[in-house]
């Protein structure tokens, strides 16, 4: 197969080396960074910078970029691609740009399968990419109507990639359960090291801080908008993050050690069941 990646930041460029390591398919780039391209070529991570022909003989193509850039791509490019060429993203909220790609049926002769690679790092940039942060990890697949033959084209290359486990969704729960997993953790993290005592905590903190405190090194344009896309969602999970809180909080307050301790003990008990 000719498969191209567009956008070779973390996830473009950690695709575009797994599936170099484990497919004997060709791998061509995008990117609007001419430095970047020539890294990922002088590394071996793709074969070549993509052009005008091979945007019209690609068989697959992946969207690595952020939703506004894959839209516009979809926009502008679509066309130009052949008929039956697959077109997937790697967007981290799916609902609304789902729906900005229906919209857009019928531009092109493309079939589209809504993909979400659930893997990644603090660092951005193709730098940091690594095919490592596949193995064992999930892909999710969002239903939006792509044949059967397509979304196992995604899916084998996944596996090829290394990913662990498929999963499939539709865009609304997949968002629903992302605003729980990444983005509240993410939200967290912002706010726990923006107390004045974060500036103090060398010598006072170990894995705790650590553990918690790690997602806050943060992409915050990227993270800013995967956040406003999924307001909906990520609301009603800060609504329910602060509940939680309140209740612990109001228990130290108050002094009352019986419901303190029915509270870390409920936490405590879920996450030994759930992991």
């Amino acid at each position: 197969m000719k498969i191209l990646i567009a956008g070779l930041g973390l996830i473009g460029g950690s695709m575009a080396k797994a599936l170099k390591q484990n497919t004997s398919h060709q791998v061509l780039g995008l990117d609007r960074d001419q430095d970047v391209l020539l890294d990922a070529c002088s590394c071996g991570a793709i074969d070549g910078k993509a052009d005008s022909q091979d945007l019209r003989t690609a068989d697959l193509v992946y969207l690595c970029l952020y939703p506004e850039g894959a839209l516009a791509f979809a926009r502008e490019q679509g066309p130009l691609l052949k008929e039956g060429c697959i077109l997937t993203d790697a967007c981290g909220v799916k609902a609304a740009f789902c729906r900005e790609m229906e919209a857009l049926a019928g531009t092109g002769s493309y079939v589209f399968v809504a993909g979400h690679p659930m893997a990644g790092k603090e660092r951005s940039g193709f730098a940091a990419s690594d095919p490592s942060i596949f193995v064992g990890a999930s892909y999710i697949l969002a239903e939006t109507g792509a044949p059967a033959w397509a979304q196992r084209q995604v899916e084998d290359l996944a596996l090829a990639m290394g990913f662990g486990r498929i999963v499939r969704t539709t865009p609304q729960r997949h968002d629903q359960m992302i605003a729980f997993t990444s983005q509240v953790p993410h939200a967290l993290a912002c706010a726990y090291v923006m107390s004045p005592r974060c500036q103090h905590h060398p010598g006072f903190s170990a894995g705790s801080y650590r553990d918690v405190s790690r997602v806050a090194n943060i992409n915050h344009q990227l993270w800013s908008r995967l956040f406003l896309d999924n307001q909906e969602a990520l609301t009603q999970e800060l609504d329910e993050l602060q509940k939680n809180l309140a209740a612990i909080r109001n228990a130290v307050a108050s002094g009352d050690q019986a419901q303190l301790e029915s509270l870390l003990k409920q936490a405590g008990d879920i996450k030994r069941q759930m992991g």
